[in-house]
């Protein structure tokens, strides 16, 4: 990427830019078992509730060249279901059309795990969709690894 992307703390005037990635991360969910209009209300829901304040520890970053926001990245505190310790917990990860393979999302991850560093944790956590093959790769390449599977069947 030529241009200088900004890594910097999302405010308020970012939530509408935030949101309108929401179609973009509901899109790739690929459940056939569930609508399209119930998997966009539980990621405009989702993406409404990481914007809530909370005394949770936390962080929204966005990406951004020449004021034009790129991809945004939320970063929680989280408690490991194993060890039971605090770790970092990245529930929400965009960046637009536009964006995508340029190296952004890269950048933003990169911001997610040095908050959670600074903050003394050992471990950082994430979820992607299973049918989201493009993320996963993505993931992978930066040393994430599959620890549990959630599997779901639809019974009749």
């Amino acid at each position: 990427m030529t241009t200088k992307v900004l890594i910097r703390a999302a405010n308020k005037n970012d939530h509408s830019f935030i949101v309108d990635l929401s179609p973009r991360l509901a899109e790739v969910a690929q459940l056939d078992w569930h609508t399209d209009d119930v998997i966009n209300k539980m990621q405009y829901d989702y993406i409404a509730e990481m914007l809530a304040e909370t005394s949770q520890r936390n962080g929204t970053f966005i990406a951004e060249a020449n004021n034009i926001p790129l991809g945004f990245i939320h970063v929680r505190t989280h408690k490991d279901s194993i060890s039971g310790e605090t770790s970092g917990t990245i529930p929400l990860l965009a960046v637009t059309a536009e964006s995508q393979g340029l190296g952004v999302g890269k950048m933003l991850m990169a911001c997610a795990e040095k908050w959670a560093k600074d903050l003394g944790c050992r471990l950082l956590h994430l979820e992607v969709f299973a049918n989201n093959k493009k993320a996963s790769g993505f993931y992978q390449t930066l040393g994430f690894k599959p620890e549990t599977v959630h599997m779901i069947k639809t019974i009749q």
